[in-house]
């Protein structure tokens, strides 16, 4: 096979079979890689014959090598755009038989660095990119096109331009798939993702301006010294120190500029990090806790990548002006006995600082528990206006707000003996320190000058200081709430090392599709068995019913199944493997689970969503064609029309109001949708009536691959 495609689009070419090779190299040449591994492709598999199957391939792969590959699309009318900035990318480039693959690296607007089949780096025209994935939607209207513009006379030198806006025009609607971006996991150390995102230059950019700042700021009190300890006033020494302050202000407007791009830049992988981090919780971590705890971290997790920073640049910058400002009082008139009563001041900032820690972190408490009782109180309104007595409504409120107030009052005499403390104090100490001088006798100018800018110097970094504890306080009490979020996404799942492709559905002659033997699973390490000695066989297009009274272990069962939770001991396969030679999250896709009402959620977003949230977003016409033909198998077809919006009518808490049994049934949905092996319905037909109850049966028996269902007798 030619590493080129054909001779209008010359471009390096890779044929899928080294996909695995492909997206390794593009890896390591993107820096997302820091070494080779070893993630070969099944050697199995048929040459793939679609963007589908290629996208199974390439997630089969990024998985192995544990990297992020995201799929995109993009409209026809923006493909340019999109090769301008995009990189490092993976492309699929159809083909006469089998599509073949672009290794992108870098994007740019007439020149695209794409990496060739022997690994050697190519410089290729964008254009030559642009036309290569747009040939075949372009190619059934290129020729009536050529023809129009012919007929209308358009000069041949404009008529390529034309073409292409014309071209543009008719296919503004159409998308351009078989684009995968290739990323560094959010799961990722911090330092590589910083290296990644090239921070640490503008760090060591910022920490460069603000010395230089500090030494120009340094020498404008030498100048000041000079010109007013001179013994006579010299008009030069002002303008030298009017020049110097000058000179120092696009150095501080640099720095601000670095600190901001560093601040966004960190943000995006912090907040990256603390999303997938609440991905990676296990349910039983947080069942515990109510909407307003929930709430609590995403409100410290948001404000704790911006405090990181802040306070390590005001602690890093405070630490840099104290050794600065004792180094000058020691070259002062008061020598090095003067310079040491800044670390003695600090000691007893520092202690201040301790109690203002302590009562914050009782207020920080105090300040959430009131957040999370207001919300739980919020959302559970309806029912406490049904059930509970309004005259014992604002008992515990009171309690929570006259604890918030002695507390508020401890924190403000703190906040003022800090005030107070800070510069005013040490400035008296300062000057109390040199005083003798004048009384002993006579004083050098100089170093009197010295010794009154060692004490200004002082003062602005215990400011500094004070501030930068401040920040550290926050991030503790924010760490408390954010920290599980973070820890959580260093959790690495393993992924699969078996390649699974989509028209698989995994019949084999005799052999049973998941099996369960001699499963024992309890909640807690000595508490009783739920589950002892269970065992099951599910075969290719079984419906099984399992029924038993509540608290018989069914959601539970239910549950390891679907790879939601591990079995404390005995065998479970699927397909013949286990769920640590699958990997969780294949697992998952293979087994799917509509767990019970209470359990299941509605997010306030479109109808479309909520539906195919688990399949894929954002959807292709076929997936909101087949969404629509399983709504109205299930009944559902009757609330499509009263939606204003159809498929992407808002529903949710605040959107669209569902029933109860319009609700199971979009869960139903939302199952059917992901083509699994295995679909288990918790009691998802407990709130139908007899006619939707049927029509629900009939689609589910007809659609589902094997299907366990639970229910009550």
């Amino acid at each position: 096979m030619s590493d080129y495609s054909d001779a209008e689009f010359p471009l390096p070419l890779w044929p899928v079979s080294r996909l695995a090779e492909a997206v390794e190299t593009l890896s390591l040449k993107a820096g997302i890689l820091s070494a080779p591994a070893e993630a070969a492709p099944p050697s199995d598999h048929p040459e793939p014959a679609d963007t589908a199957a290629v996208d199974d391939l390439i997630t089969f792969v990024s998985d192995r090598l544990h990297i992020e590959c995201e799929p995109v699309e993009s409209p026809c009318s923006e493909i340019e755009q999109m090769l301008q900035n995009a990189g490092p990318t993976l492309f699929s480039i159809p083909g006469k038989d089998h599509p073949r693959l672009l290794l992108l690296l870098r994007g740019g607007r007439r020149k695209l660095s794409v990496i060739a089949p022997d690994t050697s780096v190519q410089r290729v025209p964008a254009e030559n990119v642009r036309n290569a994935l747009t040939d075949e939607m372009e190619a059934p209207i290129r020729e009536s096109v050529d023809r129009l513009l012919i007929k209308a006379g358009v000069a041949e030198e404009r008529r390529y331009s034309v073409r292409k806006a014309i071209i543009n025009e008719q296919l503004s609607d159409s998308r351009i798939s078989g684009c995968w971006l290739l990323r560094l996991p959010p799961d990722a150390s911090i330092p590589k993702q910083f290296r990644h995102a090239r921070l640490f230059r503008y760090l060591m950019a910022l920490i460069l301006f603000y010395v230089i700042s500090q030494i120009i700021m340094i020498f404008t009190w030498w100048i000041a010294a000079k010109g007013m300890f001179g013994g006579s006033f010299e008009w030069i020494w002002l303008l030298a120190w009017a020049l110097i302050l000058f000179t120092n202000i696009p150095f501080n407007l640099a720095g601000m500029r670095i600190r901001t791009l560093l601040s966004v830049g960190s943000g995006v992988i912090f907040k990256k990090r603390f999303l997938y981090g609440s991905m990676q919780l296990e349910p039983e971590e947080i069942r515990h806790q109510g909407v307003g705890q929930f709430l609590s971290r995403v409100m410290e997790s948001e404000t704790l990548d911006a405090m990181v920073l802040e306070s390590g640049f005001i602690s890093v910058f405070a630490v840099v002006e104290l050794f600065t400002a004792i180094s000058v009082l020691s070259m002062g008139a008061g020598g090095w006995p003067h310079a040491l009563l800044l670390p003695a001041w600090m000691l007893i900032i520092f202690f201040i600082c301790w109690q203002y820690y302590r009562y914050n972190s009782q207020w920080i408490e105090n300040y959430r528990e009131m957040t999370n009782d207001l919300v739980e109180r919020m959302v559970g309104h309806r029912t406490r206006l049904a059930h509970e007595d309004i005259d014992h409504w604002h008992e515990q409120e009171d309690q929570y707000l006259d604890r918030y107030l002695k507390l508020s009052e401890k924190m403000d005499r703190i906040e003022i003996r800090l005030e107070a403390f800070i510069a005013r104090g040490w400035m008296i100490m300062g000057l109390a320190g040199i005083a003798y001088l004048f009384v002993a006798g006579p004083v050098s100018r100089a170093k009197l000058a010295v010794s009154l800018g060692g004490i200004m110097l002082a003062g602005q970094a215990l400011g500094s200081f004070v501030a930068g504890f401040s920040s550290f306080v926050g991030i503790k009490t924010s760490w408390d709430q954010a920290g599980p979020l973070f820890r959580a996404a260093a959790r690495s799942q393993k992924a699969s090392s078996v390649f699974f492709r989509s028209e698989d559905t995994g019949e084999t002659e005799g052999q049973p599709l998941l099996l369960a033997r001699d499963i024992v699973f309890r909640y807690r390490d000595r508490g009783r068995p739920v589950l002892q000695d269970c065992n099951l066989k599910i075969y290719p297009r079984d419906r099984l019913l399992l029924e038993g009274p509540s608290g018989g272990g069914k959601s539970t069962l239910a549950s390891l199944l679907a790879g939601l939770r591990q079995s404390e001991s005995g065998l479970l396969l699927l397909r013949g493997f286990d769920w640590q030679t699958i990997g969780l999250n294949e697992w998952r896709k293979r087994v799917v689970s509509a767990p019970q009402f209470h359990e299941n959620h509605v997010f306030t977003e479109t109808f479309s969503f909520n539906l195919l949230m688990g399949r894929r977003w954002p959807p292709l016409p076929e997936d909101l064609e087949e969404a629509e033909i399983i709504c109205r198998e299930l009944g559902l077809g009757d609330l499509l029309e009263r939606m204003p919006a159809g498929f992407q009518q808002m529903v949710g808490e605040s959107g669209w109001q569902l029933s109860h049994g319009e609700r199971s049934r979009l869960y139903i949905a939302r199952a059917l949708l992901q083509h699994s092996d295995i679909i288990i319905l918790d009691e998802s037909f407990a709130a139908l009536d007899p006619e939707n109850l049927h029509l629900s049966l009939c689609c589910v028996l007809r659609r589902a691959p094997a299907l366990v269902v639970i229910a009550h007798p």
